[in-house]
């Protein structure tokens, strides 16, 4: 029972880590975007003026 407790706490652990991996590839994507959204806004509004 013991060793089927370990199993489960690295399974466990390795799913935590996995589940970061793509949290963060995922908030990058949102920071890229909003960057990019921000530059693409200020091109526009300079050049309207």
């Amino acid at each position: 029972m013991s060793s089927n407790k370990e199993f489960r706490k690295a399974k466990h652990a390795a799913y935590d880590k996995e589940q970061e991996k793509k949290g963060n590839k995922v908030i990058a994507w949102i920071f890229g975007t909003l960057v990019a959204l921000g530059i693409i806004y200020a091109i526009l509004s300079t050049a309207m003026v």
